[in-house]
């Protein structure tokens, strides 16, 4: 006799997470105890309830819009349950806007990289101090984006044309923005901390913000497990493919 799937573990999870995955049932046929022990996972964070419904959803959101994830099931879900937990269209765009400045690293991660090569080579005269305009932009962020890191002192140098243009695109949310600066540096940890990313100095520096801003130990771990359970995304992503290729091939069988 095939196994039965638990009312009870499958209403645990509904209640939680507010959804059932659409894989579930398929992966329950072929996996009961990795099914099992999946929504579990996925779902410790969520039976803390450390963080407002709709800041996880936010998150999320955040998570599978990122440039080095854009999975988008997983965002058409997170989407319609930031929506059924409250959140406004504003708000769920703004999400998107802090999400899209996570190219930048591409130059933080690489402009050092580059005056170290530069130096080696002998070339000179990019260790000097910062132009009068270079100073007014490096304040300028400051002042609206709360921090500053030696990383961008590179880029400044560089190219304070480009530093500009990043520092007015980054600069939108925080001018205008309606979400609060505690769940904005929520977001960015996510995205800096997710499997997919992993970039140190942004993960450090967001923590350092978001504790300045009100963010409890507690908060700032539920952000951090919402993202380690990313990896689970492979199945929802993948057993869909699988099935399709082997109800194909079974057609193809006499």
């Amino acid at each position: 006799m095939a196994p039965e799937l638990s009312p009870q573990l499958k209403e645990e999870f509904v209640q939680t997470n507010g959804y059932w995955p659409d894989y579930a049932d398929d992966l329950f046929a072929l996996d009961p105890d990795f099914l099992e022990a999946s929504l579990r996972f996925s779902s410790a964070s969520a039976r803390r309830s450390t963080l407002e419904p709709k800041v996880s959803e936010l998150v999320q959101v955040a998570l599978a819009a990122a440039a080095t994830h854009l999975h988008q099931p997983r965002l058409e879900l997170h989407v319609r349950r930031a929506l059924e937990e409250g959140a406004t269209v504003e708000e769920i765009l703004e999400t998107f806007e802090l999400t899209s400045v996570l190219g930048i690293h591409t130059t933080t991660v690489a402009v050092p990289i580059l005056l170290e090569e530069l130096a080696a080579s002998g070339q000179e005269g990019l260790d000097r101090p910062l132009s009068g305009r270079e100073e007014q932009l490096k304040a300028e962020f400051i002042r609206v984006r709360g921090y500053w890191s030696e990383l961008w002192n590179g880029v400044l140098v560089l190219d304070p044309d480009f530093f500009e243009a990043y520092f007015r695109f980054s600069a939108v949310p925080f001018e205008g923005g309606v979400l609060e600066l505690k769940v904005k540096e929520l977001i960015y940890i996510a995205i800096d901390a997710s499997t997919t990313h992993l970039f140190e100095p942004g993960i450090r520096i967001h923590v350092r913000n978001a504790l300045g801003h009100g963010a409890t130990a507690a908060e700032i771990m539920a952000v951090l497990e919402l993202t380690a359970v990313q990896g689970t995304e492979t199945v929802d992503f993948g057993l869909p493919v699988l099935l399709a290729e082997a109800r194909k091939r079974q057609g193809e069988e006499p």
